[in-house]
């Protein structure tokens, strides 16, 4: 473990120092689609300090690591749980030793109809129809949101109503065009949205959505890769997180 941490800080530092060890190289990065906005730009504040490229894929955890366990070409995987990068590496598909949590989610609910007030109560209103969210079998954010209405005691209620996307983007998309009045997404996705109102579900009410990212097999000996990863423990990389909807404490209050 020790070697291992000594190898990946060595090789950071050689990469920021701009060192000769290697030309211009890139590396493959799956990415939970919770997490797209800030990976966007955590990928473009990394290939401006390391001359090298990031390639991103998004979609659901789940089904990110059905293509990561069937041979997919991903250096690096930045999951929206635990679990999956914990399997990784006990299934032989991540090195272990590099597992970091670089995020920890906070699940909202969202509407952009101004007739239905947004809070907890919304989900029991007759004028509710549809509740989107994403896949709880492939999707964290799904699988927190039927967590939170177990807790609020809505789950068998809304079970008619719900509208399940493959993942947490798909899930805002059925909100933002209207095919569901609600639903459950990610405050990340929320940020910057000014038309839609929505409500900060307690913590409490779900498991922590603590997000982990991981060293693939594949990208064992890929320097891009090793270099994004410390890249996440910056601080610079932490503040982009934060401002993205990633915040290390979050009140339980619309802002």
């Amino acid at each position: 473990m020790r070697f291992i941490a000594l190898r990946l800080c060595c090789l950071f530092a050689l990469v920021i120092a701009g060192a000769p060890i290697a030309s211009a190289a890139e590396a493959r990065v799956a990415v939970a689609s919770n997490f797209t906005k800030a990976a966007r730009v955590l990928a473009a504040a990394y290939e401006q300090s390391s001359g090298h490229t990031i390639n991103l894929s998004f979609g659901s955890t789940g089904l990110l690591y059905a293509q990561i366990s069937q041979g997919a070409p991903f250096d690096v995987f930045l999951a929206a749980d635990q679990a999956r990068p914990k399997r990784a590496v006990d299934d032989g598909l991540a090195v272990a030793g590099t597992t970091l949590t670089y995020a920890v989610g906070r699940l909202v609910l969202l509407s952009f109809d101004e007739d239905v007030p947004i809070s907890a109560s919304v989900l029991g209103d007759p004028r509710v129809s549809r509740l989107a969210i994403a896949n709880p079998a492939t999707a964290p954010y799904g699988a927190a949101a039927i967590e939170a209405l177990a807790a609020l005691d809505m789950q068998a209620a809304v079970a008619p109503k719900l509208v399940r996307g493959t993942n947490v983007a798909q899930a805002y998309q059925f909100v933002f065009s209207g095919s569901a009045e609600v639903g459950f997404v990610a405050l990340s996705q929320v940020m910057d949205e000014a038309d839609g109102n929505w409500w900060l579900v307690p913590q409490a009410l779900h498991a922590p959505i603590a997000q982990d990212a991981v060293l693939l097999t594949r990208g064992a000996d890929n320097i891009v890769a090793i270099g994004f990863l410390e890249f996440l423990k910056t601080d610079a990389a932490r503040e982009i997180i934060a401002a993205h909807g990633y915040p290390a404490d979050a009140p339980d209050a619309q802002p």
